[in-house]
Order: C-alpha cells, then structure tokens, then sequence
C-alpha cells in the first residue's frame, strides 16, 4: 500500500515537473512609486514551493533565496527574495524600475522562469502656471492690455520627464495646442496680445510611464479701449427748459466709467456716473448758465495713470438776427428772415405774431422752412390786415430770446407809374430851364474876352458915358484923346464890385478914376462898355 502511494505521489511530482518546465516565461508589469513596499512574483501557478529562487536584472544577479529564507528582507537590506520565490524591496527608489527575470527551481530539477517588468514613476507633483507681467482680480483672473507681451510658465516636477502642454480656450470654445515639451519646465510667450487672445490657458503635465496629468489652468483678459475721444451729444426734451446729454464711448472692454462733469473744481460737479458704454443725464436751466462747459470724462483700466479722455462744449444761450423793419405792397408776397446759429444747444426757433404772440402756423397764408441756420417765414398776398409786429422767439436750455420784426403794408396805386414819370420829366424840364438862364444871364463870360480866366482875374470894367456941364471937370485929370469928328465922348472907368459890400466903396472910387472926355457941341453922351 505504501508503495502505490509513493508511487502515486511520485506520478503527480512529474506530472506537474512536466507542466512547470512546458510553460514558457511569463510577464508581469508592477508600477510604484518611490518608498513604497513592492513584491515582484516569481512562480504562481501552483503550491508547490521552490527550492531556489534567483533574480536578475540587466544579466546581473539581484538577489538569491530558497525555501528557508525568511519573508521579509533581513535587517539592513533593501531588496530580498521570500520564501516563495517573489523579489520584496522594502522601499522602492529611482533607479529599482526595469525588466527582472526569475528563475526558480521546483523539486525534481525543474526550473521554471518568470519576467517582471517594475516601473517606478513619480508626479507630476507641484504643477504651477503663471502669466505676467499681469494684474490679478479677487477672483483670481489674470488682466493684461491690448498691446502689451506676456509670458507663459508651466513646470511640475515627476519621474520619469513629464510631458507639459500649453493649450488654449478661447470665444469659439475649442482647445489649441500652443506649445509642448518634456521636461521640468515650459515657457511660451505672446508678443503684441489682442483681445482674440483672450481665454482660459491650460497647462497640462502628463507622467508618460504612469499615466498620470495634472492639469492646472488660468482664465487670461484683455483690456483695451478705443482710440478714439468720447462722443458728447444731445437731444432735446419735451420740455424745451430741459434737455438731455448723451455721451458715448463705445469699444472698450470691460465697460469704461463715464462721468458727466460740470463746469470745473468748485464751479461745478458730477451730474451723472456710471460704469456703461452709454450715459445720459437730463439737465434742466436752474443748474446751468451761459458760458459753462459741460465734460464728459471716461475711465478705464487700460487707460495710463492720469489719463481720462473726454469730451465737451460751452453752453450759448440763442441771438436770433434779422431785419427789423420790413416793407411790403399789397398784394404781394414778402419773406421774414431769422438767423439763429450761435446758441448750444440749438434753440427751438419758432415764428409768432402780435403782441399776444400767436403762433404762426403754415398753411394757405403762410410759408415756413428752414434754410441751414435761417428760419424763413413767406407771407402771401399781403393784406393791410397782415401789418403789424412779428417775433422770432429762439429758446434752448439756458434762455428765450426774440428778435422783433416789424411789418408796413403800403396801398399800390394803378397811377404811380404815371406821376413818377410825370415827376421825373418835370425835374429834367427845370433842370434844363435853370441852365439855359443861367448861360443867358452869363452869356457875356463865354462870349466876350479871353474866357472864365480873364474874367475872374479882371472882374470887369465898366465905362460910362454921362452928360457933363462943365467941360473942365476931368480934363486936369487925364490927358486929351485926340477929338472925333461929330462927336463928343465922356468915358469912365468903373470898377466891377465882387459883392453887395463893395458896391458903396465903387460909389466913392469913381471919383478917382481916370475919365476921359471929348466934347463937342451939340452931341449927346453915349455910354460904351469895354474891357
């Protein structure tokens, strides 16, 4: 009996010698970590315990045990083989990673082999990604400006090399590689950044033997405003004592602050702020006048320290301009112009009539439009009943100013065409009259002597003849013509007066003039006139 069960015992021992050596080596894969406590098998397939156990690494023994050996690894050593053939380190550290063989021996001289292949792998630990220069927010955002170059880090620390990934995020959400390396670190940089390149920017670390990432991201924004001042308008409220400003300054990113400002330091204050693309702030006459400025200011991020872009105008009260006195026929057609371009905001110009200031409105009698900064009012068919006193009334935020226009309607006449020309032929008639008698009257001037200039110089002399009874009366005083048969002649000299206050000086003069007389009895004196 014994026999058959040694027999039978001694069968089986073959039987799985047998197997053991038909099995070819196997392969096992174990990854740690440094430190950790890791056991590398050898045989597995069966109870039985081997004799010897060796392991190899790279052709060079590691470690050697058999069946006595303990569990685990004696004192003082790192590496050991157990009691049934598996290879235990104690503490794995870099270095301990690779392709070990096992080659253990089975009772009756099998030997059966095993490969293990041990990774040791580490991190990806203290992944960090920054991006500067850049300002941080409370939430942890990153800001830099349009225009500006930043730069890119990502680093991490893992064993083997880690793979690190830049990628990018941005408004078409999908993910773009930008730059990849192995290696402890990744700089990338961005030069001249616009406002597509805000994003999320992910930096991504990847252990290429354990698989493993870490993965660690920063949300990047591009602040920029436009290159352009704001824009400062106005529009006008149903209430011609209000009016409402607008100031815009669109393209900014985020929204800028914008401020409406009135009039400087003590002069004025803030009306209106708010962080917006657009503010509008309705103001009315009682906190304005003529002359301020209104200024609209932008604040932004982007913006240089002390830098504020604005926009602004001077408030005008209106000065409409125009004739006032104005003349019209009846039975035509007359225009009233008014000028009103210098008041800002623009005035509401309107036309009135009568001292009540009725509106004037158009229609069949009259005709309004503007021509540029003129508002023009046409009056047709001018009556007697369309005379009297106009206004132009111009109102903006600051006053109302009026400009009066007077209006005279005069009667046409069927017969003025007539006595104008009668006028006009009566005027030439006496203009010739009065020439014609004045040339009479100076008829001797152009005809007699040597013209205007002899004349003016000698102003005439005049000689006289005149009856005499005593013969003797000149002839002491001037010398004797030689007589003339027939005849007997008295001349005298007379000096022409130049005015009415001459005329009693020429009485005196005659006296001692030069007279001279010829006489013969008989004759009567005759006067003659020489020059």
């Amino acid at each position: 009996m014994a026999a058959v069960t040694a027999a039978a015992f001694l069968h089986l021992c073959l039987c799985a010698t047998a197997v053991v050596s038909d099995t070819g080596p196997t392969d096992t894969a174990v990854a740690a970590t440094p430190g950790d406590v890791v056991i590398l098998p050898c045989y597995t397939d069966g109870d039985v315990t081997p004799t010897l156990t060796t392991w190899e690494k790279d052709g060079r023994e590691v470690a050697r045990g058999d069946a006595f050996s303990p569990s685990p690894p004696p004192a003082g050593r790192r590496v050991a083989v157990t009691s049934d053939g598996s290879l235990n380190f104690g503490g794995v550290a870099r270095g301990d990673e690779g392709a070990y063989l096992c080659s253990s021996t089975l009772p009756g001289n099998n030997v059966f082999h095993a490969r293990v292949s041990l990774q040791v792998t580490s991190g990806p630990d203290n992944v960090s990604a920054s991006i500067s220069p850049a300002t941080a927010l409370a939430n942890g955002s990153l800001v830099v400006v349009r225009g500006s170059s930043v730069s890119l880090r990502c680093s991490g620390s893992s064993y083997p090399a880690q793979q690190l990934t830049w990628s990018f995020r941005g408004a078409a959400a999908v993910d773009r590689s930008l730059a990849s390396s192995s290696g402890p670190r990744l700089d990338f940089s961005i030069q001249h950044v616009q406002p597509a390149a805000q994003g999320l920017y992910s930096c991504t670390a990847r252990n290429p033997a354990s698989g493993q990432e870490v993965n660690t991201s920063t949300q990047l924004l591009v602040y920029y405003v436009p290159d352009r001042h704001p824009e400062c308008m106005w529009a006008p409220a149903q209430d011609p004592s209000h009016t409402q400003f607008n100031c815009s300054w669109l393209g900014a990113y985020p929204p800028p602050t914008l401020r409406w400002l009135g009039g400087e330091g003590s002069q004025g204050g803030v009306y209106a702020s708010d962080s917006t693309e657009s503010l509008s702030v309705t103001l009315n006459r009682s906190v304005l006048a003529d002359g301020q400025t209104l200024r609209c200011a932008a604040r932004h991020q982007a913006l240089a320290p002390g830098t504020a872009p604005s926009c602004s105008f001077t408030l005008k009260s209106p000065y409409p301009e125009g004739e006032p006195l104005v003349t019209a026929l009846e039975a035509t057609s007359v225009t009233l112009t008014c000028i009103e371009a210098a008041s800002l905001p623009p005035a509401s110009t309107t036309w009135r009539r009568g001292l009540g200031q009725d509106a004037v409105v158009a229609g069949q009698k009259y005709v309004l439009w503007e021509d540029g900064a003129a508002l023009k009012l046409q009056i047709l068919n001018v009556s007697r009943a369309d005379e009297g006193v106009y206004f132009c009334r111009a109102e903006n935020l600051l006053a109302v100013r009026e400009l009066e226009v007077y209006l005279t309607v005069r009667t046409s006449s069927p017969y003025t065409g007539v006595i104008l020309g009668i006028f006009i032929a009566a005027l030439i008639v006496g203009l010739v009259v009065i020439v014609a008698k004045t040339l009479y009257v100076q008829r001797h001037r152009f005809c007699l002597g040597d013209g205007f200039g002899r004349m003016e110089e000698d102003q005439g002399d005049v000689l006289s003849l005149v009856e005499s009874d005593d013969d003797q009366v000149f002839q002491d005083a001037v010398p004797r013509l030689a007589p003339l048969a027939n005849q007997t002649t008295l001349v005298q000299i007379h000096q022409i007066p130049s005015n009415d206050h001459e005329d009693a000086e020429t009485d005196t003069s005659l006296q001692g003039d030069t007279v001279l007389e010829e006489e013969e009895e008989g004759e009567e004196p005759v006067d003659l006139v020489t020059f």
